[in-house]
């Protein structure tokens, strides 16, 4: 049960983060308030976790270098793809993105993510 209360928390927790990123990176809008930003935050988290499964551990949160950040950036970017209506991503918006979630990342301890 824990675990779920945790998951859902970090699912929360992202979600803030790409509403308060929408707002300061250019190039980056979540459309459909708290629940366009709730799938978004899934739908990147799905696919961060394919491309750390096909990649390996030099992309994990705990070992991002500029790996991780350039993955970060392609996974924020291809997810407009997949929820066009809920996300709009430009390439300068998802290199911007990218840095300010690596810095958010690197300030929220991993058990509140």
């Amino acid at each position: 049960m824990t675990q779920w209360v945790g998951l859902a928390v970090r699912f929360v927790v992202s979600a803030f983060v790409l509403i308060v990123v929408s707002w300061v990176a250019p190039g980056f809008v979540v459309h459909g308030g708290i629940v366009g930003a709730l799938i978004a935050a899934a739908v990147i988290a799905v696919l961060g976790y394919l491309a750390e499964a096909l990649l390996g551990d030099r992309i994990s949160p705990q070992n991002r270098g500029i790996v991780g950040f350039i993955t970060a950036a392609v996974v924020i970017y291809l997810a407009q793809f997949i929820i066009p209506n809920l996300l709009s991503v430009s390439l300068i918006g998802a290199l911007i993105s990218a840095l300010i979630i690596g810095l958010i990342d690197a300030v929220v301890p991993t058990v509140l993510r």
